[in-house]
């Protein structure tokens, strides 16, 4: 009965995995999977999956197999105020950790998974029991040591009884387990994110962004044993804020995009060191900038400050009204996309630029930030 049940178990979270997957897109597009987020996992409402129910009692009869003229109504749902006896059709909501979600997102747009580039991980410090001592805190007693040793005991002075098997433990057979420390590589990634708050982008352009960080966060921090995520706001001057800001700060001013890459380079600088971190770096604006002096200056700082330091530049332009459209375009003749295997050295490799002009765009932005696996 116990397998029974764990196998159902099993192939209703397939079924789920199947529903979700399907829908992936348009999970995305309407945010459904970050309605409620929690610390690892989130609920998902999940549309069309029937429990299995008893119904007692004659079946036989339905809507249209009552009495009645064709045309007049059945009684049911009049408005009159009152609750019926049918079940109504509800979605579901299921829970699913944020690694199953990275993994789904790994499947659907076929992503290989992120290989560290070069040595840079920093060593993590972990408690490993080793052995067992005779001393130690109650909370580490080993019991079956300690009753081995009192078995040994009680034999070797002939106070066991095999007919009576009583077995009591004294302070020299208590055994404890013990530790040492041991170092432990790890991995870890920084995501820095810069967004455009000027006058042009709204709250539907702000949206898109909220979007799109929820699944790069989902898919880094399943490749990444420890991540920090850090956060930069720009029109003409940037600074750095909390999370809760970057999604919530109103609109206002002009942009100068160059502020942001340089409030970048300075937050590497102090805490990123390239050795020891693998760094991203994403900038959502809907294109618009101050002149082109200053796209001039920012593909000089990309190219002599920040690509040598990180991974990835990715810049995703998302749809306004009101914004040119122009630092796409910058980008990518500055940058032209590299077809093929790219080195380390390689550090226009590094510059992807995307569009997205609705919530269904930002599905293919994520293939094509990491579809090489950066």
């Amino acid at each position: 009965m116990v397998n029974r049940i764990e196998q159902d178990q099993r192939r209703f979270k397939q079924i789920v995995r199947g529903k979700i997957r399907k829908d992936l897109r348009r999970f995305i597009a309407r945010g459904e999977l970050i309605a409620r987020e929690g610390k690892n996992i989130v609920s998902v409402p999940v549309h069309d999956i029937d429990l299995p129910t008893f119904r007692y009692g004659d079946n036989s009869g339905g809507v249209g197999m009552g009495p009645g003229e064709d045309g007049e109504p059945s009684g049911q749902g009049q408005g009159n105020g009152q609750g019926g006896e049918q079940a109504g059709r509800h979605i579901m909501e299921v829970n699913v950790t944020l690694e199953e979600l990275a993994d789904l997102l790994g499947e659907e747009l076929a992503l290989p998974r992120i290989k560290p580039r070069g040595s840079h991980t920093i060593t993590s410090k972990k408690d490993k029991y080793s052995g067992v001592r005779p001393i130690g805190p109650a909370g580490l007693r080993h019991f079956k040591r300690t009753y081995k040793e009192a078995l040994k005991r009680q034999i070797g002075l002939g106070m066991y009884d095999p007919e009576n098997p009583i077995i009591v433990p004294v302070k020299d057979d208590m055994r404890f387990r013990s530790w040492v420390e041991v170092k432990k590589p790890q991995s870890n990634a920084a995501i820095i994110y810069m967004m455009d708050v000027s006058g042009s982008m709204g709250q539907e352009q702000k949206e898109l962004v909220r979007l799109h960080a929820f699944w790069i966060d989902t898919w880094l921090r399943r490749n990444y044993q420890g991540v920090e995520s850090r956060y930069i706001v720009h029109d003409v001057a940037a600074q750095e804020v909390d999370r809760a800001t970057f999604f919530s700060m109103r609109e206002d001013g002009g942009t100068r995009i160059s502020s942001a890459l340089t409030a970048c380079q300075k937050l590497l600088d102090e805490h990123y060191d390239p050795s020891d971190w693998n760094t991203y770096v994403f900038h959502f604006s809907d294109g618009d900038n101050s002149s082109d002096s200053d796209n001039r200056l920012c593909c000089e700082l990309l190219t002599q400050r920040l690509l040598p330091l990180v991974n990835l530049f990715g810049y995703c332009q998302v749809k306004s009204a009101y914004g040119s459209g122009q630092f796409l375009n910058v980008l990518r003749e500055a940058f032209p996309e590299k077809t093929g295997p790219t080195s380390d050295d390689d550090l226009g490799a590094r510059v992807i630029a995307t569009r997205v002009n609705e919530r269904e765009d930002i599905l293919d932005s994520l293939r094509h930030f990491f579809k090489a696996g950066r």
